[in-house]
């Protein structure tokens, strides 16, 4: 069958099994806009920015598995996806990204909306491609999904240009593809295997350090397995929360710039390191000089890069992390072997005590909203079971450290780029994707401002998210840090001319709530979450003066946390916020 470009992107997708594409039209859009337009496989979400449309996107792939998909024009569209690129990439999140470009005989002329794509995207993607040739179409966006989705995901992005899309070609989807130069590995060297399960079995002090390759790989219940036969402590990065129950009775918590004192003590004083798809990147590891200087460490990772990029390894293992430790626990059980179960009571011991300083512990208020209460609340209202995105900052920790995940792909965030303005559009994306679920948008005032315009997609589609909006009047984080690290000269981050977000939430025909009283908190929450068909805009106003805690300063190791100042029995420094 003969087909147009365009046509064929479209029917590439449906045979992909795509069923919705975030995006915003354009001039060198227009022809896959107007294939768009003739069939119903394929559903367009049309965003207000495009930068929107990747975050979308990015929150669909998160919290389903399966690669976003996103749709802008040349110029200035690319280029306002590229935040949204350099999240999913920073994140391993498989997500293709379909450029529109001038046509072929003016890429190089300064056309008018015409960039370099493929160059401006190549530091923040898995890979790119440009395709000249209409009969080349088919084929590299099947080559585009595969690369996104196997291996360590990531995205990539098709820039066509769109005299490629007008011209007419016969139509096949490869239904498999193979790239000679491009063959991630699952399964681990089985040498490599029987090392590290000697190595574990031999531990006095062991910790299991889990982040974002056990949710990307599905491998939670092989986790929990593992935790289970071998009764080690296991800790969660912010991007693995949900990998171990929350609840489960051997989960330390987050560990990291603001995780609990248990886990990143036990890190500090291990002597063997199971680590599981995670980078070592700095908000977890504080000075890498000072990083678990007795452990050794064994590394499982889909990606060969990863693997000792910032700390020295034992036990390099690169495979899928589901496979690797199915083999694990084959290994284990074959091996005849048991933990040693004296060191292993001393070691449990030691970190009960480390429990006892409770460091999540915050000074409750009957006056002031507290922002740590309000996400406790909204875990009680919603059952542990909601899906709930954040951006970056104060409200960004207080939901990783107090909503407590007990399932994968519930917790939706940007975790290696912190991307501010990115709750809101991945909320779209993920009630999108689970239409029936509960979604909260954990934000803050500083953060909503910045993608505030997608409550009007929100009603457009009927998305009934409920924003969490931790009102603090300030910039939260960047707040906390010129508190304690610059004399408290609070440069540019009070926000003194905010919206009134009720009236703004009702400007879109949503509903807008302000709660400024802890005892109305549970009430509004309850009542927000029963309005099934409708989006609600819960502005809380908390505490300004409240900080993140504990927390490991710049440049510190993990055995130099700062607790509350209660807790060492100092007194809170007066501070003069506004």
């Amino acid at each position: 069958m003969e087909l147009t470009g365009a046509e064929i992107v479209v029917r590439s997708l449906k045979d992909e099994g795509v069923d919705l594409v975030f995006g915003y039209p354009g001039g060198a859009a227009l022809h896959i806009y107007d294939a768009l337009y003739s069939q119903e496989d394929v559903r367009h979400i049309l965003v207000r920015h495009e930068q929107a449309a990747t975050h979308a996107a990015d929150g669909y792939a998160r919290a389903t598995g399966k690669p976003g998909v996103v749709l802008v024009t040349s110029g200035p569209g690319v280029t306002n996806t590229i935040t949204g690129i350099a999240t999913a990439y920073m994140d391993s999140i498989p997500m293709v990204v379909l450029a529109a470009q001038v046509p072929t005989h003016l890429i190089g002329d300064d056309a008018f909306q015409e960039v370099d794509t493929v160059g401006i995207t190549r530091p923040c993607v898995k890979h790119n491609f440009l395709v000249r040739d209409v009969k080349d179409l088919a084929t590299t966006i099947k080559k585009a999904f595969y690369i996104a989705n196997t291996g360590r995901p990531g995205p990539v992005v098709v820039d066509i240009p769109k005299d490629v899309t007008a011209l007419r070609t016969e139509y096949s989807y490869p239904k498999e593809i193979r790239m000679r130069s491009y063959a991630p590995l699952s399964r681990g060297h089985s040498k490599q295997i029987n090392r590290a399960a000697h190595l574990l079995l031999g531990a006095k002090r062991p910790i299991i350090y889990t982040g974002g390759g056990i949710v990307l790989s599905d491998a939670a219940r092989q986790l929990t397995a593992l935790v289970d036969k071998l009764d080690y402590p296991c800790t969660n990065t912010l991007m693995g929360l949900g990998g171990l129950p929350s609840d489960h009775p051997r989960f330390l918590g987050m560990l990291g710039m603001h995780g609990t004192y248990e886990a990143n003590m036990a890190m500090y004083e291990s002597d063997v390191m199971l680590a599981v798809g995670v980078r070592f990147d700095d908000r977890v590891t504080g000075d890498l000089t000072k990083f678990s200087p007795n452990a050794k460490i064994i590394h499982i990772d889909i990606d060969p890069a990863s693997i000792g990029k910032n700390v020295r390894v034992e036990v390099p293992i690169v495979g899928d992390a589901t496979t690797v430790l199915d083999q694990l626990l084959e290994a284990i059980g074959s091996s005849g072997t048991s933990p040693n179960g004296d060191a292993l009571a001393a070691w449990w011991s030691q970190i009960e005590e480390w429990k006892g300083k409770d460091s999540l512990r915050y000074d409750s208020s009957d006056e002031l909203i507290k922002p740590q209460f309000v996400v406790q609340k909204l875990h009680e209202v919603t059952l542990g079971d909601a899906y709930v995105t954040s951006d970056v900052g104060q409200h960004q920790m207080w939901a990783a450290q107090y909503y407590g995940f007990n399932k994968t792909r519930r917790w939706i965030n940007s975790g290696g780029l912190g991307t501010m303005g990115f709750g809101l559009p991945s909320a779209m994306g993920v009630q999108l994707a689970h239409p029936e679920s509960a979604v909260a948008c954990v934000t803050g005032e500083a953060s909503i401002m910045m993608c505030i315009q997608e409550l009007s997609t929100c009603k457009q589609y009927g998305l009934p998210i409920k924003v969490i909006n931790l009102n603090n009047r300030y910039m939260g984080m960047v707040r906390q840090w010129q508190e304690f690290f610059y004399d408290r000269r609070y440069s540019h981050s009070y926000m003194d001319s905010l919206p009134d977000f009720v009236e703004l939430a009702s400007s879109f025909g949503h509903t807008g709530i302000q709660i400024d009283k802890p005892g109305d908190v549970e009430d509004a929450l309850r009542d927000a979450f029963a309005r099934k068909d409708q989006l609600v805009f819960l502005d809380f106003i908390t505490d300004q003066s409240e900080n993140v805690y504990p927390m490991i300063s710049a440049g510190a190791g993990h055995n130099e946390m700062v607790l509350k100042p209660s807790d060492s029995g100092a007194k809170p420094l007066e501070r003069e916020l506004a």
